[in-house]
């Protein structure tokens, strides 16, 4: 996809087709420019059919949803009319690039495609600051940015941006609208793809609705969960967990200054909005239609499992949340169908994979492999792959139109989600065991050399969630602090080696922004009122622009870190073997420590060895059915009888038979 969007006709329409199998954009006989099979002359023409085609196509199955909820043919109509409106305003530069994916719908599916997610404010200030540093982007070889949340919310109450009190409106601080289209236009000219979050579970009490809710405006009111006493919130509360239950207890804020409760899952600032309401939905699919309009490509709907809220259940992962989703995928195939769905769905494998939908009525695009995250962790700590192997075989079978999100971190915390059933049965038992890696990865078990900080630890239950930056869980601040060269090399093979096994993962690979540099804790969170009590800042902090600067002296541990990926980069661009759509397993080692992954797409085989012991190690495999070659060397190897050195992997390719 890198390739995909560049420009390379005169204009500014940079859309082209590439390696999708279908016809390429260019210049025709007599000069007139092609976009998906047709010239740009003729664009408007051609888009307007095609939206009308588009909302023919779905729009029986959307009418049925819409009317199953809300049984509203006014609103219904509504909603369509104003499909209708956001279309006609969206511009031709994003006409063209929908008509581009429509005819190659698997193109982010393809080897080259990989992300970095950040804070605007941390990495370049604001948004003309991003566009400003998009050279640095194309160096890392990243194709795709996740901004992390930019839109408007209130000073102190905002939870990293997500309490949003207008969706139609830029913090100040980080530019405007006019600021993010020139973004989105200036990444979409270097083949880079934008992605934001779409907070669609609550708004921020400053939104204009909350306020006139507040007011005691009942069709405000309407918009949230309201009650003036405390019957009904008591019931939710026996059936609904608790999201904080340490730093924001309970599920409701009561409101002395208009006598009235609100539900607030996360946050006492944050008011869960009423999906049951058909303007709600309707008002959010409009702001979702506005963004999309900016020039965002992949939209991330945030915290997506807690959207409909029904007395008596747990309020998560219902049914009526597959409608909405469904139907959003839908609107958005209409409107914008070069625009994609990220689920945000922090929870079990079992739970994550309905946001994919079916195949016939699909709902996300793409999902958070979290599990498999925090299982890479777990691998760490314990140095033992057989839970990891597992969870990847899970993952590995289903069908290949899923797209995971692989990553190593991200802005939040590491919640110990694993599957303790399994555990168990090897001796180890759930709260012990979340005891042991939060040791771990602070320094205190295990011969750690990691670093970090507990969140939202609660000393009832001992259930604890940890933060901290991939260095300096690998042990690169520590080795820095105590200035140890030996120290150091280790700590750098370890980082290094657990991102060549995320780019051996089915899907795609997410890098948080800094780890390109090895960038360690950020501990002055602790001077910043609104930030102290918040120990997830300690892995958002500025990107260090100085130490980015050595990223071509391989003399530094930037320059050593940033060389290594980048040549792992390369071999996964090169390497056809590395498309999502890959068959991918895994292959048992006979040695504990040792991970085996193989892939297998068009007649190419590699397979990949990944050491996570700080000992060398042998893998005991018997994939001799060829010749291979190491893809980092060069030279030729044999898959069977293989010595690891210590944090050691290898990507073996095959090259021929015997």
């Amino acid at each position: 996809m890198g390739e995909m969007l560049k420009k390379t006709w005169e204009g500014d329409s940079p859309f082209q087709v590439r390696g999708t199998g279908k016809e390429k954009a260019g210049r025709g006989r007599e000069g007139a420019r092609k976009v998906g099979g047709g010239t740009v002359t003729d664009l408007p023409v051609r888009a307007n059919q095609a939206f009308a085609a588009r909302l023919a196509r779905h729009h029986d199955e959307l009418r049925w949803l819409y009317m199953e909820l809300y049984d509203n043919g006014d609103m219904f109509a509504e909603l369509c009319d104003n499909m209708g409106r956001f279309y006609r305003e969206r511009n031709r530069d994003l006409k063209a690039m929908d008509l581009c994916r429509e005819a190659g719908p698997d193109w982010y599916k393809s080897n080259d495609m990989l992300g970095m997610m950040f804070y605007i404010d941390n990495f370049a200030g604001t948004m003309k600051g991003v566009e400003e540093r998009l050279d640095y982007i194309e160096r890392c070889n990243v194709n795709y940015i996740h901004l992390m949340p930019f839109l408007d919310t209130p000073a102190g109450r905002s939870d990293g941006g997500y309490a949003v009190s207008d969706f139609r409106k830029v913090q100040e601080r980080l530019g405007s609208m006019e600021d993010l289209e020139s973004l989105t236009a200036a990444c979409h000219r270097k083949g880079i793809n934008v992605c934001m979050d779409f907070v669609m579970n609550h708004t921020s009490e400053d939104h204009e609705w909350a306020r006139r809710a507040r007011q005691g405006d009942g069709e405000y009111m309407g918009r949230y969960f309201f009650y003036d006493n405390g019957h009904i919130p008591a019931q939710y509360e026996q059936t609904v967990p608790q999201v904080f239950p340490t730093t924001a207890p309970g599920n409701f804020t009561w409101l002395p200054d208009c006598g009235h409760y609100v539900m607030t899952t996360f946050y006492p600032y944050q008011w869960d909005l009423n999906y049951k309401n058909p303007r709600v939905f309707n008002e959010m699919m409009y702001n979702f239609l506005y963004l999309a309009n900016r020039g965002i490509d992949i939209i991330r709907i945030d915290a997506v499992p807690y959207i409909w809220k029904e007395l008596h259940t747990s309020c998560r992962n219902l049914p009526q949340v597959h409608t909405i989703v469904r139907m959003m995928r839908m609107i958005s195939e209409i409107v914008c169908p070069g625009v994609l769905l990220l689920g945000e769905v922090v929870m079990e494998p079992e739970k994550v994979l309905p946001y994919f939908g079916t195949v016939e009525k699909p709902e996300c695009h793409m999902l958070y492999n979290v599990t498999t995250m925090a299982t890479t962790w777990h691998t760490v700590a314990t140095r033992d792959v057989r839970l990891l192997k597992r969870q990847l075989d899970i993952v590995n079978a289903l069908p290949k139109d899923y797209v995971f999100l692989n990553y190593l971190r991200c802005h939040d915390d590491i919640g110990w989600g694993l599957d303790y059933g399994i555990l168990q049965g090897e001796g180890m038992e759930e709260r012990p065991h979340k005891k042991y890696l939060n040791d771990y990865f602070q320094g205190y078990a295990g011969e750690s050399n990691s670093r970090g900080e507990l969140y939202n630890a609660d000393p009832v239950t001992g259930d604890a969630r940890f933060c901290g930056t991939t260095a300096s869980m690998c042990g690169i601040e520590k080795a820095g602090f105590e200035q140890d060269d030996e120290a150091m090399e280790k700590a750098i093979r370890l980082d290094v080696m657990l991102h060549a096994y995320m780019f051996m993962q089915s899907g795609i690979p997410v890098l948080y922004g800094g780890d390109e540099i090895g960038q360690v804790n950020d501990y002055t969170y602790k001077d910043n009122p609104d930030k102290a009590a918040d120990s997830r800042y300690i892995h958002r902090g500025p990107m260090n622009w100085e130490l980015a600067g050595n990223i071509d002296r391989p003399d530094t541990v930037e320059g050593r870190l940033f060389g290594r990926l980048k040549e792992l980069e390369g071999i996964r661009k090169r390497e056809k073997v590395f498309v999502s759509g890959a068959d991918t397993w895994t292959i048992e080692t006979g040695e504990k420590a040792i991970l085996c992954i193989g892939r297998y797409y068009e007649g190419e085989k590699l397979i990949g060895l990944f050491n996570f012991s700080e000992h060398e190690k042998t893998a005991w495999i018997h994939e001799a059915d060829g010749r291979y070659a190491d893809l980092l060397s060069g030279e030729d190897v044999r898959p069977e009888e293989v010595r690891m050195p210590a944090y050691g992997f290898c990507y073996m390719k095959k090259v021929g038979t015997q």
